[in-house]
């Protein structure tokens, strides 16, 4: 009776929110089949490449992630995150959370090589980051999903957009759901997403904080498993080896499942950003438990915030334009 309680507790909290995961999508004139007749085998060819890509590098899968929400949050959908530095652009690959650390421009760079091969000139490189994600997502275990297609690329790119409106491992709870509320995605989007982190690995300087002088004391974070932070002392010492890597999911890290919601629960979420979901809000704490008790919940919600996701601000019609190399403009000079 006690456990049936506490499922009803748990639903009662998740269920106000849930309405946010079925909410009308207008997807701003993107659609699945956008290609079919331009380039019937754009699909295709990006999920073989992704396919190769990932056999060969696992993490791979977790990089093209990564890539696609780092685009998307950053004036909208639109692969500024893929234009290297030129005269009239200062490339966000140089931002403080990309630097050294965003990964997966070669396989986009063979993706668009055969893609301009098949159908010149007609699919985006934001929509190449758009189904890559997906793509990588599903090859590893992880739900599928439509993509919405039709985005068009930037002229542009946004250094201090990425320094400032990408969610940060030390971030706060409210700063992380305020940089998703600014771009329409709720608290549900902000958990969901954040169970992208069940694959993938991440920096020592991520997390040492947490491991050292979380609260300015000099002690490490008081919600971290004792035995676990131990284990990541050995490898991320107070100071050097920042680019140690380490499984954001310490039990499944190249299979996309729920287990980060379970290891959230049992102190063992390694960025701060991660184990305030379950500590700081009653309403994402509901989430994650709601996550780690039915993978297919999570799956589904994944899937639409994914979609979610996929919809901020994209470019279309005439606007922007199809770049023939996603690293440059097609004036490029």
């Amino acid at each position: 009776m006690a456990t049936s309680m506490s499922c009803l507790l748990v639903l009662c909290l998740v269920c106000p929110l849930l309405a946010g995961v079925v909410r009308a999508n207008p997807w701003y004139g993107l659609f699945p089949q956008f290609y079919d007749h331009s380039c019937p085998k754009a699909k295709e060819i990006v999920q073989s490449i992704v396919a190769q890509a990932v056999a060969q590098e696992t993490r791979m899968a977790a990089s093209l992630v990564r890539l696609h929400f780092h685009d998307c949050f950053v004036k909208g959908c639109d692969a500024s995150v893929l234009l290297d530095n030129s005269s009239s652009i200062i490339s966000e690959k140089g931002s403080n959370p990309n630097l050294n650390s965003l990964r997966g421009f070669e396989v986009v760079d063979q993706i668009k090589v055969a893609l301009e091969t098949a159908c010149p000139g007609t699919v985006s490189c934001a929509d190449i980051l758009a189904l890559a994600a997906r793509d990588s997502t599903v090859l590893v275990g992880g739900p599928y999903w439509d993509v919405p297609l039709g985005r068009r690329d930037s002229l542009g790119a946004s250094i201090q957009g990425s320094n400032n409106d990408i969610p940060a491992p030390n971030n706060t709870l409210p700063t992380i759901i305020t940089k998703f509320n600014r771009l329409g995605l709720n608290v549900v989007d902000v958990v969901a997403l954040s169970g992208g982190h069940t694959i993938g690995l991440s920096r020592c300087t991520s997390f040492r904080q947490r491991l050292y002088n979380q609260s300015g004391n000099g002690l490490a974070d008081s919600t971290l498993d004792v035995s676990y932070a131990a284990q990541l002392r050995q490898g991320c010492p107070r100071s050097g080896g920042d680019n140690n890597l380490f499984p954001l999911d310490v039990v499944s890290s190249t299979k996309f499942d729920n287990f980060y919601f379970k290891n959230i629960l049992a102190g063992r979420g390694l960025l701060s950003s991660d184990e305030v979901l379950l500590t700081k809000s009653a309403e994402t704490a509901a989430l994650v438990k709601a996550y780690a008790n039915d993978v297919h919940l999570f799956f589904q919600h994944f899937a639409q915030s994914m979609v979610n996701m996929g919809n901020i601000m994209p470019l279309t019609g005439s606007q922007g334009e199809i770049r023939k190399d996603c690293r440059r403009l097609n004036n490029y000079h």
